[in-house]
């Protein structure tokens, strides 16, 4: 049988070092080793394809880590406050004297009204999309201004507690 001789086309990158080595030295290696050809089956990664949370979910994740952050999660678990005290008398009370420290109700209760206070904000942002319907936003309006104002007032009472000029 005759054989044939196939005559590869030069492409540069495309020899292995031993097609390279096998080219220039027939007569060391010959026919005798070869470097196989195999297809290696492609694989593709399977696609998921997940939904997109609402805006709602989104805001309601965003108020979580808002208010666990407000508590003062990192000075509850450094510092282990007691969560309330109480006088020589026995009656409990809710705020700390000092300023630099702070019972875990105390912590809460600031945090919820800031939550609060937030959601004021977010009232006055959807007042202005009842620009047509002049009564339902002056409603809107004026329920985010009292919410911003009577958690104002709130956290400014804790804070004269705090700093001695009221009494509990």
């Amino acid at each position: 049988m005759k054989e044939v001789e196939y005559r590869k086309e030069e492409v540069i990158g495309s020899e292995t070092i031993i097609e390279k080595f096998k080219s220039k030295t027939p007569w060391i290696l010959g026919n005798a080793l070869r470097k196989p050809k195999i297809n290696f089956p492609k694989f593709r990664s399977p696609q998921l394809s997940l939904p997109m949370p609402s805006r709602a979910l989104g805001l309601i994740t965003v108020f979580v880590v808002l208010f666990v952050l407000q508590t003062g999660i990192a000075y509850l678990l450094v510092r282990e406050p007691p969560a309330l005290g109480a006088t020589q008398a026995g009656d409990p009370i809710f705020i700390f004297t000092g300023i630099n420290d702070a019972f875990i109700i105390e912590s809460i209760v600031a945090s919820i009204l800031i939550l609060l206070s937030s959601g004021g904000f977010i009232f006055l942002y959807q007042a202005s999309k009842y620009v047509y319907n002049r009564k339902m936003a002056i409603t809107i309006l004026t329920m985010g201004v009292l919410t911003i104002l009577i958690t104002f007032i709130a956290l400014q009472y804790i804070i004269a507690v705090k700093i001695g000029v009221l009494t509990q």
